[in-house]
């Protein structure tokens, strides 16, 4: 990507009229607000987003990480997705930021992705949240991050995750999944835009098979939280999300998986174009709601 369009792609929405309206309106019933979080390398931005009917007790926590290749987007261009969960789900949806590629390659991204989950669950958690009820979400990179974030959390001993929704997350920097050929020009994100992402995070050294850019690689998924792994039809990275349901199973953590047919990479991005969008959000907030249940 040439310079001028990762600066355009780092505005929300890409800077574009036609994107911030396809993207949907923020629901009614939520509060919104944004500030920076301090972590040992940097402070990260975040915005949060809170159900503003009266709590019962502390509410859950689910910490969204952006798409965008880790080069472009940022934590304010999914109001519409963010603000539903929090609304369905009755929690306080927190989509993050994190530094971005190529100014900071790989695991910069992943690092400061599991730093915002230690914080928010420790010295910067949010009033009126509960830190021993938290769930990971994300989409495409983001999606990368959140499963690379559940990795990090079992290996160091917490915090705990309740679980990880995954929505077409990239989860094999080999870039070794039939469909990134097999789908090669699809709409959305075509097989030329996965290399020069991906060129972009790993820069000339870095490493495609670190399991912190590639989870699929872990040595050990045993002791995962349960998952939702949700995959579009027409989207190079559909074997990604099918072969990591697979690996995931076959350690023993519970997966729940959706093909989206007829979608394409990105579909959460246009809730204006597609009814697909909502329904696939309901089924993130479904899962998220019965994941993060309290006790009983």
């Amino acid at each position: 990507m040439a310079p001028a369009a990762i600066a355009a792609g780092r505005r929300p929405y890409g800077g574009h009229p036609l994107a911030r309206w396809a993207a949907g309106p923020m629901q009614r019933g939520v509060r919104v607000t944004d500030r920076l979080v301090p972590t040992d390398a940097v402070e990260l931005p975040i915005r949060v987003y809170t159900p503003a009917r009266p709590a019962t007790g502390p509410r859950p926590v689910v910490l969204r990480f952006h798409g965008g290749g880790w080069v472009v987007g940022n934590p304010c261009s999914a109001d519409w997705f963010c603000s539903g969960v929090a609304l369905a789900a009755d929690a306080v949806v927190i989509s993050a930021g994190y530094r971005l590629a190529p100014e900071h390659r790989a695991p910069t991204a992943a690092l400061d992705a599991f730093a915002l989950l230690q914080a928010l669950t420790g010295p910067s958690a949010e009033p009126g949240t509960d830190p021993t009820r938290v769930a990971v979400a994300g989409e495409s990179a983001g999606g990368n991050l959140a499963a690379v974030v559940a990795l990090l959390a079992r290996d160091a001993g917490g915090p705990a995750l309740a679980g990880q929704a995954l929505l077409y997350p990239a989860v094999d920097g080999t870039l070794s999944s039939p469909s990134i050929d097999r789908l090669h020009d699809a709409p959305g994100l075509n097989r030329s835009d996965v290399r020069a992402f991906l060129a972009h995070y790993l820069g000339p050294h870095g490493d495609p098979r670190d399991p912190r850019v590639s989870p699929l690689l872990a040595a050990d998924h045993r002791g995962l939280p349960p998952a939702l792994i949700q995959t579009a039809e027409h989207d190079p990275l559909l074997d990604d999300g099918s072969r990591y349901t697979r690996v995931l199973r076959e350690a023993g953590v519970p997966v729940r998986y959706t093909r989206y047919l007829g979608a394409p990479h990105g579909f959460y991005s246009m809730p204006r174009l597609t009814r697909i969008a909502a329904q696939a959000r309901d089924e993130v907030a479904a899962f998220l709601a019965e994941v993060l249940a309290p006790p009983t």
